[in-house]
């Protein structure tokens, strides 16, 4: 793991870093030294590891809760170069979509062939960065909504580090198998109107969840208008299952 670069600002450290071929970013409290729990976050479609809902939760988690956040950019976004494979696959599904193909079973379908890639890479991230002094081998939680669910869910389930998870915004079509290997806490967010992810589906994978604890948050509105105020109940749900 190399860092490339490192600022603070309102009391919390942004380190830039590469690990191998892949672009990451790491947050801590200023001056942190000692083990600390430690949040994964994994952003959406077309997004990257410092989009804004990615920063703003991930400095809330920072300075409130004194937590590490780490983020990465998946295959094909961010600073990561373009994927010929992965470009080809969706220039595809926007033709089949045009020409008629329902849109969440070819998501699904992408989002399964990704995760192949992106479960080892996030478990090799997870090894370098609690390698770290003022990270530590503390607890790990997971947030990812959308393409951060569909990745998500995979990871969680083969990860035994991470013992609490948000994910929502997606669907049981390829991910209904390994949602039910999950067992550990789970807040599960819903757009009612969700015109990306069929709401069925999105109930589907929260039942599919194996999880004891597990709530769902539903909401009116499409994909992208989920409400600030879940930013609030996930500060709180990760406060509790890792503070």
């Amino acid at each position: 793991m190399r860092v490339n670069s490192e600022t603070s600002s309102d009391g919390v450290t942004e380190q830039l870093f590469t690990l191998g071929e892949i672009p990451g970013v790491l947050w801590t409290p200023e001056g942190a030294a000692g083990t600390r729990p430690l949040i994964l976050m994994g952003h959406g479609g077309g997004q990257h590891k410092k989009a804004p809902d990615i920063v703003d939760r991930a400095r809330r988690f920072v300075a409130e809760c004194g937590f590490a956040v780490a983020a990465v950019d998946v295959p094909g976004h961010g600073d990561r170069p373009t994927d010929e494979k992965y470009d080809r696959i969706a220039t595809e599904n926007q033709a089949r979509v045009a020409n008629g193909e329902e849109l969440a079973p070819l998501i699904a379908d992408f989002q399964a062939l990704v995760a192949r890639q992106t479960v080892p890479e996030w478990q090799a991230v997870l090894d370098a960065v609690q390698d770290l002094e003022h990270v530590g081998a503390g607890p790990v939680g997971y947030w990812g909504v959308s393409l951060g669910c569909g990745l998500g869910v995979p990871f969680v389930a083969a990860e035994p580090r991470v013992r609490a998870a948000v994910l929502g915004l997606g669907g049981a079509l390829a991910t209904a198998e390994a949602a039910a290997r999950i067992t550990v806490p789970v807040e599960f967010l819903l757009q009612w109107d969700d015109e990306r992810v069929p709401r069925a589906q999105g109930l589907a994978l929260f039942d599919a969840l194996g999880s004891a604890e597990k709530t769902l948050h539903a909401n009116n509105g499409r994909h992208g208008d989920m409400p600030a105020f879940e930013l609030d109940s996930t500060v709180r749900f990760f406060a509790r299952h890792l503070g």
